[in-house]
Formats: structure tokens, sequence, C-alpha cells
């Protein structure tokens, strides 16, 4: 596979960590939700607010069949990408996906300030993040072939995390 899949919830650090894992592994670089805002040239929060987070869904699962049979590729997903079966299966079948796995309340210091989250614009963000992981976790524990813990250490250091665990997943006998 030539397919590596970053996935985890908003905040998480997937496109920090993909775009150095990209850069090191000399494969390109696509951040599924930067794509869509290139392709429809609005933003995340305006496609929200037209065509309401089904919308935004449908175009995130089109972006995501189009990225994932692209070669040579690390791509970070948006936070929700696991929420439509669709989306698992395709990931799960053409790449490699890791989880990056950060605590709700590392998540939280580093989103309480990001305005382009929809989902965070409620009035206590802190138990929606709560609320999101305990959703999502589950879904992305089904989907993810390697799940690492994140939120320590610089984006440095997870790049050679995930670089490891690959190394091991890719020499394991037992994986189909």
């Amino acid at each position: 596979m030539s397919c590596l899949i970053l996935i985890g919830m908003m905040g998480a650090g997937k496109t920090t960590v993909g775009k150095e894992l990209a850069r090191r592994r000399k494969l390109r670089f696509a951040d599924c939700d930067q794509a869509i805002v290139a392709r429809t040239g609005v933003s995340i929060p305006t496609i929200f607010e037209v065509e309401g987070e089904a919308g935004f869904r449908r175009r995130e699962t089109q972006m995501m069949d189009e990225l994932t049979r692209e070669p040579d590729i690390v791509i970070a997903t948006g936070g929700g990408v696991v929420t439509t079966p669709e989306n698992r299966v395709l990931m799960h079948e053409r790449g490699i996906v890791v989880y990056l796995d950060v605590p709700p309340q590392v998540l939280f210091e580093r989103t309480r300030h990001d305005r382009n989250r929809p989902l965070l614009q409620v009035d206590n963000p802190r138990r929606r993040i709560e609320e999101l992981y305990r959703q999502r976790d589950p879904l992305y524990r089904e989907t993810a072939h390697i799940i690492l813990e994140g939120g320590r250490g610089n984006p440095g250091n997870m790049v050679r995390q995930i670089e490891e665990a690959l190394s091991r997943y890719k020499a394991d006998p037992c994986r189909p």
C-alpha cells in the first residue's frame, strides 16, 4: 500500500505530523479538509452553514475516494471522517491507517481558540470534545491498522513513532 492515512480527533496533529511524515518519506501530502476548501472555494464553516454536516460529509467521502486512489501519499483526514461507514471501509482497504489518539483535555487546549471548527461553536466546547471522543474513539480503533498515543512531544517525535510502528506492521507475518 502506498497510501498512509492519519485519523484522529480535531486537534490531534494530523496535518502537522502528516506534513513532516510526507517530507521525511519523500511522499506527497494532502489534507482532506484543505482539498475540499480548494475545490469549493469556501471555508469548512461555510459549507456546514450552507449544506449542513450531511452535505460536508458527502463532499468528504468524494474527496477521500479520490485521495486514497493516489499513489505515494500521506493523507490527513478531518476528525469526523470515520462517522461515514463508506470512509472507514475505503481507508482501511486502500491504505495503512494510523490513529493518533490524543486525550480530550489536550484536544481542548489545542482547539479552544479556533473558530474554524464548526462542531465546537457551542456553549461548552470541552464537553463537546469529550462527547465526540466517546462517540468516535471506537470508530477510529475499528478503522486503524496502527494506534499511537499522541499529544506528547513534538511532531518529529510522532513521526519517529509512526515510522517505527510502520516497520513493525510491515514485518508482521500474521497480517493479511
